[in-house]
């Protein structure tokens, strides 16, 4: 067979009668054009080839995220969990053979072709004295790594681990991720002048980790787990491999990197039922979301998402939405696209909207989007 970059020149025969002529020109030109489709057919069946040849690389692999805070400190309630609830948690995830990872490894994984696995990963933000005192004794009983996202303006601050302490526990194989200078809220800061500033904060953040740790963090968390696209943009740019948010939700292999959601451990959140229900999820694998942007254009927002999951069963599906309730509408079974929207405008900076859904193997499948209102100061 003629190979279609090499297809061959179609002529008339030189002697033909007058009448022939235009029948022959619309023959070879019919000709042509069924060979050019036949090479178009076979140009699409290849790339869509690709596209199930990368799919089966990288797999269906995901991972169930957690974010702590302060640890034993109970004048924070909000943000704190216990060593009690902080050991059943790790204890959980040995007795149920959980492959522990830091974010960077685990982001690794969700790329490869590795042999699927459960995996859990424990970040902490901000720094806090707390980890150190309450959570690297319990890491290093059960010898489990974990990401801790350190904030750099605070370093050595009240209540805050200095240098020499993050150094050392560098050491003992926490990851160590950037979470800006500042801590500010930066989607308060002017459009036109965030990004900007939203970089400088970042990098000079990189540079004073660089300096007082020797090392450079390739992964990042959003302050306050708020973000807009020129930020993740910005993010990639600087080139972090991740980024997370504070979404709720489980990380998956085609996922967005720069948008990891966690499930939030603190107060009533951090019971050992709690923690094992969301380690047992699976997540609900985004194709679109309209908006994407967590900004409140309209309030209450109402938001269109759809899925790639399939035999979901959409009896089972419910609609969470912090301080309020949600309406849905099922726009599409299968595969799933919902739409929901908040019965009654959103009065917190940061709201979201979740939702769970069994499958017909009866697994619960999980998904939030986060709104936030930067005109609500905290």
């Amino acid at each position: 067979m003629t190979a279609c970059n090499s297809i061959p020149l179609i002529t008339t025969p030189k002697i033909v009668s007058s009448f022939k002529v235009p029948l022959m020109r619309l023959i070879s030109v019919l000709l042509l054009l069924l060979i050019v489709s036949g090479c178009d057919s076979r140009s699409s069946e290849s790339a869509a080839q690709s596209s199930t040849d990368s799919i089966t690389i990288t797999g269906n692999r995901s991972v169930v995220c957690f974010v702590y805070h302060r640890f034993g400190d109970s004048r924070y309630p909000s943000t704190n969990v216990s060593i009690d609830d902080f050991a059943a948690h790790l204890q959980y995830l040995k007795n149920n053979e959980f492959t522990v990872m830091t974010l960077s490894d685990a982001v690794e994984y969700l790329k490869s072709g590795k042999e699927n696995k459960k995996v859990a990963v424990l970040t902490i933000d901000d720094g806090y004295d707390t980890f150190l005192t309450g959570a690297m004794p319990l890491l290093r009983k059960y010898g489990y790594p974990a990401t801790l996202f350190v904030n750099t303006e605070t370093v050595g601050g009240g209540g805050y681990l200095d240098w020499e302490e993050l150094r050392q526990i560098a050491k003992e194989g926490v990851e160590i991720g950037n979470h800006s200078h500042s801590h500010a809220y930066f989607l308060n800061i002017p459009e036109q002048e965030r990004v900007e500033k939203f970089k400088d904060d970042v990098s000079q953040a990189q540079a004073l980790i660089q300096e007082h740790l020797d090392l450079e963090p390739v992964v990042f968390a959003y302050p306050y787990g708020e973000y807009d696209p020129s930020m993740k943009k910005a993010v990639e740019d600087l080139g972090f491999v991740a980024a997370t948010a504070q979404n709720s939700g489980v990380m998956y292999s085609h996922g967005d990197y720069f948008a990891l959601p966690r499930f939030p451990m603190a107060d009533a959140y951090a019971s050992i039922n709690g923690f094992a229900e969301k380690a047992g999820m699976e997540p609900l694998r985004i194709k679109s979301e309209m908006p994407a942007s967590v900004l409140v254009a309209q309030n209450p927002p109402e938001l269109t998402v759809g899925f790639t999951n399939e035999d979901i069963n959409t009896a089972s599906l419910q609609c969470f939405v912090q301080g309020g309730s949600c309406e849905t509408e099922i726009v599409q079974k299968s595969p799933l696209k919902v739409k929901l929207k908040a019965k009654a405008p959103l009065k917190r900076r940061r709201t979201l909207y979740t939702v769970t859904v069994r499958s017909a193997d009866g697994k619960w499948h999980w998904y939030s989007h986060l709104w936030v209102r930067p005109d609500i100061k905290e």
